[in-house]
């Protein structure tokens, strides 16, 4: 299983150089694991973006993709996480989604960077 965290996937959607580069990782969609906590992130900055069917398109395309809700225990994982990593919220529940479901996190993001199972793609100039 693969988590392409909200940056990569900004990157991704904005066909930036760094994008290309999420491009080249993003897995086949049965593997592409997508937590509701990145849904919601991805459908805030669409909407302000590029628009709300811009937005609704993404998250019908993540729809197809596998959907990790936010339950009791990711959100207890991630309290610990956030508390031993010093992240941000948002940040420890994707990271503790992607614990959970054995998926790594490709991000462009910092500080994911020294975390394991995180292909950090920090951002090319273009």
């Amino acid at each position: 299983m693969r988590l392409v965290d909200t940056s990569a996937w900004v990157e991704w959607l904005a066909a930036s150089p760094t994008g290309r580069r999420v491009g080249d990782l993003v897995p086949l969609r049965e593997r592409w694991l997508v937590p509701t906590m990145v849904q919601m992130e991805l459908a805030k900055w669409l909407a302000r973006e590029a628009g709300e069917e811009k937005a609704d398109q993404v998250i019908a395309f993540t729809l197809t993709c596998v959907v990790a809700p936010l339950d009791t225990r990711i959100a207890l994982a991630a309290a610990d996480i956030a508390a031993r990593h010093r992240l941000a919220n948002a940040a420890a529940i994707i990271y503790a989604t992607a614990l959970d479901h054995g998926a790594d996190v490709i991000t462009r993001d910092a500080h994911y960077q020294n975390l394991p199972g995180v292909v950090y793609l920090p951002k090319v100039p273009g």
